[in-house]
């Protein structure tokens, strides 16, 4: 099977295409064939040994795929070879083949589509999780997304919509915010051009913010965090910006608000029920229209080096999908 391997940390360049044999399942272990593979942000860290799991060399990133069970480990129940999974793997699904816990998988809906399946589960589960659990918002608040246009930023506004909520979308530009309105967004801040804190004061008459998403960090953490209301919650997602922002202790203790931490790839371990009953209220939501994954590039499993400085350039709208060979 072909495979993009990680040999040295370094770079998207650094990353080198290869054929490698079949992996064989283990006890409680599926092998997929991968058609599919989503492109997300912890993949740029785990190949330069910036992420929480370093897995022992050479190794694929990728973390969620959509394809077609191949085999079966001993002491797998529940599943079938031909069966269409979605599958959290962590790592490894930059590849045509790959292994997931059969207890990481998911039936794919039967009008789901490759493409559409590995763009869901990272982005929305993470946006989920962080709405509804971390946050626990509620129907009328107000939810700020800064990077709204991206894969979790542009979930996090449909979910927002999908639970009740006003959402305002900030982004970088208008074209990205033109995409943010479309799904859903009821307002917008371009903070490329518009002060970030004069403008959320404008939008919400000076009352500031219940919720802020923020997977960007850098220079936007603070000017939101100064911008919540009374009983807010900021939630710290990730740091696309590059730049972990240093906040200071004592605008949480002025405004009352919670700085709270999202990391949806600990509580699918911790808590798998919840984890699982969370993907299965999304997939509801899904077939009645309230999600509509944004899928703005696909490339072939071969130009994954391409698909990965995209998303770090920030030229990537939603999601980007990697496809192996022969998928439409």
């Amino acid at each position: 099977m072909k495979a993009v391997l990680c040999k040295a940390y370094g770079p998207p360049e650094s990353l080198v295409v290869e054929e490698r044999p079949s992996p064989q399942p283990g006890p409680g272990q599926v092998r997929v064939g991968v058609h599919a593979c989503g492109v997300n942000f912890p993949d740029t860290l785990i190949i330069q040994g910036n992420y929480q799991f370093k897995p022992e060399m050479p190794f694929s990133p990728g973390g969620e795929v959509a394809g077609v069970v191949q085999a079966l480990g001993e002491g797998v129940t529940g599943y079938a070879v031909g069966d269409r999974v979605i599958a959290a793997t962590t790592w490894g699904g930059y590849a045509e083949e790959v292994l997931a816990e059969a207890g990481r998988l998911i039936p794919m809906p039967a009008a789901m589509d490759f493409r559409t399946a590995a763009a869901f589960t990272l982005t929305y589960g993470t946006s989920h999780h962080a709405l509804k659990d971390r946050a626990r918002l509620q129907p009328g608040e107000t939810l700020l997304v800064l990077g709204a246009a991206g894969g979790v930023g542009l979930a996090a506004v449909e979910l927002g919509k999908a639970m009740g909520v006003r959402v305002i979308a900030a982004a970088s530009s208008d074209e990205k915010l033109a995409l943010c309105t479309a799904h859903g967004a009821d307002a917008t801040i371009n903070y490329a051009t518009q002060d970030l804190r004069a403008r959320i004061k404008a939008l919400t008459d000076g009352r500031g913010i219940d919720v802020v998403y923020d997977p960007v960090g850098g220079d936007l953490s603070e000017p939101a965090l100064r911008s919540m209301a009374w009983n807010g919650r900021f939630l710290v997602v990730g740091f696309a910006a590059g730049r972990i922002p240093s906040l200071p202790l004592n605008l949480p203790l002025l405004k009352g608000c919670a700085i709270v931490g999202v990391f949806w790839g600990a509580f699918t371990r911790n808590e798998p029920e919840r984890n699982a009953a969370n993907l299965q209220e999304l997939l509801l939501w899904w077939s009645e229209g309230k999600l509509k994954p944004h899928v703005s590039a696909v490339y072939p499993l071969e130009r994954a080096v391409d698909a990965l400085n995209d998303l770090v350039h920030r030229r990537v709208q939603g999601k980007a999908v990697l496809v192996t060979e022969g998928q439409p």
